[in-house]
């Protein structure tokens, strides 16, 4: 169906909660390719900073934040029960724990440390080196991989986003109101599009995708279209 001899990265940025990870791990799937949730990247080193007192009554400690950097090894492992790849730190596996509306509230401003952003682009970039990978995030047609092959950039509404949210926390039992999720989701955005380092932007040459009234097959579809024209014209 494909020409999959030819490999090339695929970016994926965009806001939270529009499904961009399920979007990109379903293109691995489709094409071969690697996954790598550079946002569960960010998850995990706020998880740690919390587990090791870094971050305390929800304000973030950024002295002693960086002070554990060179602590943190993060590594994908594949799932073949899950179909994805889990995440590890320091070979614990912490998939569940990094989903929490607690890590969501927090992730952001951690996001917005120069080292910390400085460390994981380095890893996520040698993850990369070789193509054939998918990447997900805030930044990475804009900063991690200016020069992937085909950049996306999804968005959706707000209130379609909160609700995708809110039912997938609510199915692992979390009990979460659909205003909190909506103000988190909300909040989140500006912390993204507005921070000093490396914020939340669509590149230029990225194509994009409001998939607020999309079924999955749908987008899909979507990107096979993309896909073909990128790897013609190569």
């Amino acid at each position: 169906m494909f020409n999959k001899k030819k490999k090339i990265v695929i970016a994926i940025d965009g806001f939270s909660s529009c499904g961009k990870s399920t979007f990109a791990k379903a293109i691995a799937a489709r094409l071969g390719y690697i996954f790598i949730d550079t946002g569960a990247m960010y998850r995990s080193v706020t998880l740690y900073a919390l587990e090791h007192g870094a971050i305390q009554n929800g304000i973030v400690d950024e002295d002693a934040l960086v002070a554990l950097l060179d602590d943190i090894t993060i590594t994908f492992r594949f799932n073949p029960m899950r179909g994805a790849s889990d995440i590890y730190v320091n070979g614990d596996l912490v998939e569940g724990k990094i989903r929490t509306i607690e890590i969501s509230n927090l992730v952001s401003p951690v996001s917005s440390i120069g080292k910390v952003r400085e460390k994981l682009v380095a890893m996520q970039q040698q993850m990369g080196a070789s193509r054939g990978v998918v990447m997900d995030g805030r930044d990475i047609g804009t900063v991690v991989f200016p020069d992937a092959e085909l950049k996306i950039f999804m968005t959706a509404d707000p209130k379609v986003r909160a609700e995708r949210r809110y039912a997938e926390l609510t199915a692992k039992g979390d009990k979460v109101s659909f205003d909190e999720i909506l103000e988190n989701v909300v909040s989140r955005d500006h912390a993204d599009m507005n921070r000093a380092i490396s914020p939340l932007r669509q590149a230029e040459d990225a194509i994009v995708l409001d998939n607020s009234h999309m079924t999955v097959e749908q987008q899909m579809e979507w990107f096979d279209n993309q896909y073909r024209r990128v790897i013609d014209n190569l």
